[in-house]
């Protein structure tokens, strides 16, 4: 674990690997508490909210319906245990429901992840969903087996997300 807090460098750290990599796992539970998990592409904003498309019928979808909180895990492929990196989150889901909001997100994330006109009818009958972190923990076994760090939005300046 870190042993001083080091915010600045932390979220810098933090950002690059979320504005690095490009899917998560996001890891949801039903009402009863039975969880899945699934990957997606999603992209990443300036307070480290994070965007995916998904349809309304998919099980994390409808998981999300039920239950709006989910964790969510980013990390580099690797081949060696002392090269994990990654980050670990939990927080708040929402639709995203404004309509330019929307647009504005679904075109940067088509263009991101070259989705071109065939994808268009898709991406209309799907979700825009927003993963609101309010917890982070950043692992790095390349500085050590099990260094990690924890952070707030509130410790890093990003305000309640």
């Amino acid at each position: 674990m870190s042993k001083t807090p080091n915010h600045p460098e932390q979220l810098k750290t933090l950002t690059a690997l979320l504005r690095e990599e490009n899917t998560l796992a996001l890891a949801t539970a039903d009402e009863h508490g039975e969880v899945s998990v699934a990957p997606l592409f999603y992209l990443v904003d300036e307070q480290l909210s994070l965007f995916w498309l998904s349809s309304p019928s998919s099980l994390h979808s409808q998981n999300l319906k039920a239950v709006p909180r989910a964790a969510a895990t980013v990390y580099r492929h690797t081949e060696s245990w002392n090269e994990i990196r990654g980050v670990q989150m939990r927080g708040m889901v929402i639709v995203i429901t404004n309509p330019k909001r929307r647009r504005l997100l679904i075109k940067d994330y088509s263009e991101q992840f070259k989705l071109g006109p065939l994808f268009l009818p898709a991406i209309s009958r799907c979700r825009l969903y927003e993963f609101r972190p309010d917890f982070f923990r950043f692992i790095d076994n390349c500085k050590g087996f099990g260094y990690k760090f924890e952070l707030t939005p509130a410790e890093v300046g990003l305000g309640m997300l």
